[in-house]
C-alpha cells in the first residue's frame, strides 16, 4: 500500500530550466566564458549546483581550479537573490499535489538544488502542502545516494516499499531504486524515455494525471 509520494523538484514539479540557464549563462558571461542554449542545460543539471558549474567549465576547456570558486560564488549570489525568476509549475502539477493532499497521501520534495532555494520555491508555489521539503545540505550526500531519501522516509514514518518516488532524470531513478521505492519517471522534464528506462524506471508517465492513476491502483 502506497502511503507517500516523494518528488524531485527541477524538471518534475517546477520548470526551472529557463531559470538555471539564465543565471548560469550570466555567471559564465561575467567571466568572459562561453554560454549555452537553454536545451543544453537539460544535460548539465541534475547533480547539484557545484557539478553544474564544473560541467560548464569543462565544456569551456578552462581550468576548474582557476575558475570554479569565483564562478560558483557568483552563480549562487545572483540565483539566491531571485530564485523564482522564470520558474513555474508544470501544467497539471498543482492539481495532482492538491488531490493527493485531499486523499491523505503524505508528500515530500527531495532535490539536489540548495536547500534555501528548494524551500523558497516550494513555499511560493505550494504553500505548506508538503510534509517535508529538503534540498542540498552540508554533510548530507546528494542523490543518487539513497541516504537522504531513506532519512526522509524515516521522518515520514513510511517504509520504502510504501513510497513512490517521482523524478525526471537518471539520478532520480537510481535514487528511488537504491532506496527500494517504486520509481516513476516523467517525460515533461529535462530528460527522455531512453534515459529513464535505462536507469530502471518502474513506470513512465507523460502527464501528471497519470501519476494519480498509478497511485489509485496501488492504494
Amino acid at each position: 500500500m502506497i502511503k507517500a509520494v516523494v518528488y524531485d523538484l527541477d524538471g518534475t514539479l517546477l520548470d526551472t530550466l529557463s531559470t538555471i540557464a539564465y543565471y548560469a549563462n550570466k555567471a559564465m558571461s561575467e567571466f568572459s566564458l562561453a554560454t549555452y542554449e537553454k536545451d543544453r542545460y537539460r544535460y548539465f543539471v541534475g547533480n547539484g549546483a557545484k557539478v553544474l558549474i564544473k560541467r560548464l567549465l569543462e565544456n569551456n576547456s578552462v581550468s576548474t581550479d582557476e575558475y570554479f570558486e569565483r564562478v560558483f560564488a557568483y552563480y549562487n549570489e545572483i540565483y539566491d537573490a531571485a530564485p523564482l525568476y522564470l520558474t513555474e509549475p508544470y501544467k497539471g502539477i498543482c492539481e495532482l499535489v492538491g488531490t493527493l493532499s485531499e486523499m491523505g497521501i503524505k508528500q515530500a520534495v527531495l532535490s539536489n538544488k540548495p536547500d534555501f532555494a528548494v524551500k523558497s520555491n516550494v513555499a511560493h508555489f505550494f504553500g505548506d502542502t508538503f510534509d517535508k521539503v529538503y534540498g542540498a545540505r552540508e554533510g548530507v550526500a546528494l542523490k543518487p545516494d539513497p541516504a537522504m531519501l531513506l532519512s526522509l522516509l524515516d521522518e515520514l514514518g513510511v517504509r520504502p516499499d510504501e513510497c513512490v518516488y517521482v523524478g525526471d532524470t537518471d539520478v532520480d531513478m537510481l535514487t528511488g531504486r537504491a532506496a527500494g521505492a517504486l520509481t516513476v519517471g516523467v517525460l515533461w522534464g529535462f530528460r527522455d524515455r531512453e534515459e529513464l528506462e535505462a536507469n530502471g524506471a518502474d513506470r513512465i508517465v507523460t502527464e501528471p494525471a497519470e501519476v494519480l492513476e498509478i497511485l489509485t491502483n496501488l492504494i
